[in-house]
């Protein structure tokens, strides 16, 4: 049984012209394309298989990386139609281990995947998403104000956030929650919620990018301090 899927099924519209004929996944960012930087982390978090679900361009994704990447075998599910990032999942339960991995296909991060799904195990979770520290550091003075009154000022205040990575864990039951088109932040998050089931979280610092537009592929593309991070996953 699997316990790692990666999404990579996406039309990468956001970064076009670069997708225009690359599957968004197969994008070069230093010595690795994005997707070898996602199968790096499973296999450093020791896991030794994953299912990846293709859809745009797939069969570019099939033929550069085929059954097996660096020791980690691969099975593939192609989608003929988009099916949301969570209804996609359907078609796989019988693949699926009773807890499992979901992971998206256009993300370069050093977050320990085995913390997090043992952690999971651990709390006896229905769903964790790996949650990821942001500050906000805010330019100007601040006033606090409160019935046409001001409060207090604070000078430069830092506000902290915390970022949905695109990555969770998954007790098996949820998928019969979730239908075909749905996408898990848009839909089955705030149904989940509303049905009065539980979400767990896992806080990091670790590294994370999300190279979904335009600037962020460009920025990273021409980052040497991914160097840092390549040598860590290799």
């Amino acid at each position: 049984m699997y316990k790692v899927v990666i999404l990579a099924g996406g039309k990468g519209q956001r970064l076009r012209p670069y997708t225009e004929n690359t599957p968004k996944p197969l994008l070069r960012v230093g010595k690795w394309t994005l997707i070898e930087y996602v199968l790096s982390n499973v296999k450093r978090a020791g896991f030794d298989k994953v299912i990846i679900a293709t859809g745009h361009l797939g069969d570019q994704i099939e033929e550069y990386l085929g059954n097996r990447w660096n020791g980690v075998g691969i099975k593939y599910y192609r989608e003929k139609e988009l099916e949301g990032t969570a209804g996609c999942l359907l078609k796989m339960k019988d693949d699926l281990a009773d807890n499992f991995l979901v992971l998206m296909g256009d993300q370069i991060t050093t977050i320990d995947l085995k913390n997090i799904y043992s952690n999971h195990i651990a709390k006896a979770s229905n769903l964790t998403i790996a949650l990821k520290i942001h500050n906000v550091i805010i330019e100007y003075g601040v006033a606090m104000i409160d019935n046409n009154r001001i409060l207090n000022f604070e000078e430069k205040p830092t506000y902290t956030y915390y970022i949905n990575t695109g990555i969770y864990v998954i007790k098996k039951n949820i998928l019969d929650h979730i239908r075909v088109g749905e996408d898990f932040a848009k839909d089955v998050f705030p149904k989940l919620l509303n049905q009065g089931i539980p979400i767990d979280y896992y806080i990091t610092d670790e590294f994370w990018a999300d190279i979904g537009r335009v600037k962020d592929y460009e920025f990273y593309r021409d980052q040497m301090s991914l160097i840092e991070v390549y040598n860590k996953l290799r």
